[in-house]
């Protein structure tokens, strides 16, 4: 597979409206410094366009050091291949034990997956899993379960075309074959199948690998952000990954000013680092800001498509 970039994540005017009602009516705020969501409504934030980076999330308010801005659920998730048999199919949260035959960690998320789930427990996925394993990649996980959930009807087909994709398409003639192979093995009927051409996959892979988060738990928690900020990092606790919408709009920093979290599944919280200024841009880190300068720029022009011109890279940090 070609490797593929990912850009600033720009969206056309047309889409802005679409993008407030899709993303906020999703996430919920809080009352300020609070880590409870009070009431659900719009956070103290708004999407808007930036001078530079195409689009960008701005607070609508001040916003102090360790607030809790807004929490958000995702479109789709996925655990590794190696954390299926010990987090929740749905949520990503660990399972009680590694011997449960129960892939559910409670009935609601059983309840809220219940359709695509037996969907996708009566396909074999063996060939389309080794075929994943074998390359190591990960987002074809992700256009696997959403596909489930668009056939079930929990989702629809352009429920990605919002987010903005990458610019270098890859080549997916086997993965989609795989795919659609496993389907029609499962007698799936080909009205189900008509939406899942190859250009639909490569549209939604696309999307995917530059929106999709990497789902790291803080286990317990933290009152200190920054030291909740640094579990997620130190500690093995990658269990999958997911993709949002409202998240995936906040531009790059390496000093960010924003830290996503996940404290025990894929429910996301981003919280303010330091205090933020009304207007002020929101912003997180796509990398491990820990590296220096030079493997910073390497990292974020090969895998996401730009060179950082952040405050930090200005000074050569």
């Amino acid at each position: 597979m070609s490797p593929l970039l990912r850009t600033s994540r720009y969206f056309p005017p047309k889409f802005k409206q679409l993008i407030l009602q899709s993303s906020l009516s999703t996430v919920s705020t809080t009352q300020h410094g609070g880590d409870s969501p009070s009431r659900l409504g719009p956070p103290p934030i708004r999407v808007d366009f930036t001078e530079s980076a195409g689009r960008g999330v701005f607070s609508t308010r001040f916003i102090t050091a360790g607030e809790l801005i807004h929490t958000a659920n995702p479109v789709v998730s996925h655990p590794f291949l190696s954390k299926c048999e010990v987090v929740c199919y749905f949520c990503l949260r660990r399972l009680k034990s590694r011997n449960c035959t129960e892939q559910f960690c409670s009935e609601e998320c059983k309840e809220h997956s219940k359709a695509f789930y037996e969907l996708e427990k009566r396909t074999d996925w063996s060939v389309y899993h080794k075929y994943c394993s074998t390359h190591g990649l990960k987002y074809p996980l992700l256009v696997k379960r959403l596909t489930c959930m668009v056939i079930a009807g929990a989702a629809s087909e352009n429920c990605l075309d919002i987010l903005q994709p990458a610019e270098v398409l890859p080549e997916i003639e086997e993965e989609h074959s795989l795919l659609r192979t496993a389907f029609e093995a499962a007698d799936t009927t080909e009205e189900s199948l008509k939406f899942l051409s190859n250009q639909w996959y490569a549209n939604v892979l696309a999307r995917i690998r530059i929106n999709a988060f990497r789902v790291e738990m803080v286990s317990g928690l933290y009152g200190d952000l920054l030291s909740s900020a640094l579990a997620s990092e130190e500690a093995d606790s990658g269990v999958g990954n997911a993709v949002y919408i409202l998240p995936s709009f906040y531009n790059h920093d390496c000093d960010p000013n924003v830290h996503i979290i996940w404290m025990d599944n894929v429910h996301a919280r981003l919280k303010a680092l330091r205090d933020i200024e009304e207007d002020e841009e929101l912003r997180i880190c796509y990398i491990d800001a820990s590296m220096d300068f030079d493997v910073r720029q390497n990292v974020l022009l090969k895998g996401f498509g730009f060179k950082c011109s952040c405050n930090r890279c200005l000074s050569g940090d």
